[in-house]
């Protein structure tokens, strides 16, 4: 795929804190601001000046608590959106271990898991907490089947890590955009409803831990299309019998743009 003109794409590195459709707001007010007046004539014949509106739109969105690359298209490029959707893209995640998320970021209801201590005859090593997750829907599928016995050391979580490096089925996360039934998932899932989301398969190229030290773990990753990095988190909370939730994200890359090519909001 051929690089566009830079007068067509602009590359932006989202702050946290703001949505991506936050982000095309505040770049099309500003880009029709630039491009000034045209005068138009009303029903009731007289002409006025009106704002040049231009076309602006991006090509995958990033949640509001993660930063990094934001690739926007201006005008008649906003068509070509699907094929930057398409493109795979790198992320440097960061992870708490040991508790979990609603909605695998920070945003969510969040509960602990394991506390890293040993764990009790029953497998679990906090009070009551657990017992409300079970009985809470909103954590099912979150807690793991195996709760760790200790808190796994480096090793153990860089070979769980590389185990992921290849295809894999990934279950959407409920609080995602992808719609169910025409409703998008995650308005069905604040109303408390239980769906079956569908599973997608991902591809991991490259996925290594950049650092770690209990309970905060940092990955760099190169993932397909379509790939979702707060359930990957999930995943490898799961697999490590800890739990895990994202507490930060990243997006360095897309294609062949780099955030290092973007400009801050500002």
């Amino acid at each position: 795929m051929e690089e566009l003109p830079k007068s067509e794409i602009l590359l932006i590195d989202k702050p946290a804190g703001v949505s991506s459709f936050g982000v095309v707001a505040r770049v099309r007010r500003k880009l029709s601001e630039e491009a000034g007046y045209v005068e138009v004539r009303g029903k009731d014949g007289v002409v006025r000046q009106k704002r040049r509106k231009v076309k602006v739109g991006h090509t995958g969105t990033l949640d509001p608590f993660a930063t990094g690359l934001l690739i926007l298209l201006v005008g008649k490029e906003t068509k070509r959106a699907n094929e930057f959707l398409k493109l795979d893209k790198e992320y440097i995640a960061t992870l708490r271990l040991g508790e979990i998320s609603t909605t695998g970021d920070p945003e969510g209801e969040r509960m602990v898991v394991f506390s890293g201590e040993d764990s009790t005859e029953s497998g679990f090593c906090f009070d009551d907490g657990l017992e409300a997750g079970l009985n809470n829907p909103r954590f099912y599928g979150k807690i793991p089947e195996r709760i760790a016995q200790e808190k796994p050391n480096k090793e153990a979580v860089e070979k769980c890590v590389e185990s992921l490096v290849g295809e894999n089925w990934q279950t959407v996360p409920a609080f995602s955009a992808v719609k169910i039934d025409g409703k998008r998932a995650y308005k069905l899932a604040r109303e408390g409803k239980m769906v079956e989301m569908p599973r997608r398969k991902i591809k991991i190229y490259e996925i290594e831990v950049l650092e770690y030290e209990w309970p905060e773990l940092t990955i760099r990753c190169r993932v397909s299309s379509g790939t979702y990095i707060r359930a990957l988190g999930e995943d490898i909370g799961k697999m490590l019998g800890t739990g895990a939730y994202l507490t930060a994200l990243r997006r360095t890359q897309v294609g062949v743009y780099r955030v290092e090519e973007a400009e801050k909001i500002e």
